[in-house]
């Protein structure tokens, strides 16, 4: 697969053949969604509680004696059926977190990339070499390149000033393409890959 490369004042910047093995798949989405599914769980913080029969603070007395009332023989007020009594299995913090193998995750990141080469909403630009960490200008660039909801990946270190001047647009998000996930892709319209992001990913998952 071939692609315009273009320069950050959208000047082109040559061309670039891109693996088919990894930006030419026919997307799965059943691939996508277990991956999704698999980074939203790990993701998810775990931490709700409720208080059982022994963590509600009541007496221990028991409140009316056994027989001779008609009603059910009751020895604490801490049961799930009053008011203010414990919970009954309510849930407790845990991990939701779940195993899914290296290689599916990485065959997810392939369709994932394929996805978005194949609905025309990748761009590849030559570098993101800033003089100045300047966020109006950077905004003022975006703007007219068209990029409202993007991820952009660049090499093994995103560039200084580029990071500093997108830290403040809205709808503008960096990565390093170690941190290249399926999620974050999907999630934005567009994805911008620079020249050396796209040789780290190939790297990363021939």
């Amino acid at each position: 697969m071939k692609l315009d490369v273009i320069k950050l004042d959208a000047k082109k910047a040559g061309s670039i053949d891109l693996s088919d093995e990894i930006f030419g798949l026919e997307p799965r989405a059943d691939i996508l969604h277990r991956v999704v599914r698999w980074q939203r769980a790990k993701a998810q913080a775990g931490t709700h509680s409720v208080l059982g029969k022994s963590d509600v603070s009541y007496s221990t007395k028991k409140i009316y004696r056994q027989k001779g009332t008609g009603g059910a023989r009751h020895g604490s007020r801490k049961a799930p059926i009053f008011r203010h009594g414990g919970t009954y299995k309510g849930p407790t913090p845990r991990s939701h977190a779940h195993d899914l193998p290296k290689k599916f995750r990485a065959l997810g990141l392939k369709h994932a990339l394929s996805a978005k080469a194949g609905a025309g909403q990748l761009i590849i630009v030559d570098s993101l070499d800033m003089k100045d960490a300047k966020t109006a200008v950077l905004a003022k660039t975006a703007k007219e390149l068209g990029w409202k909801k993007v991820l952009i990946i660049d090499g093994a270190d995103v560039n200084e000033n580029f990071a500093r001047a997108a830290a403040n647009i809205q709808g503008i998000d960096v990565l390093p393409s170690m941190g290249a996930n399926v999620y974050d892709i999907l999630k934005r319209e567009t994805l911008v890959l620079t020249k050396a992001g796209v040789e780290a990913l190939e790297a990363r998952l021939k």
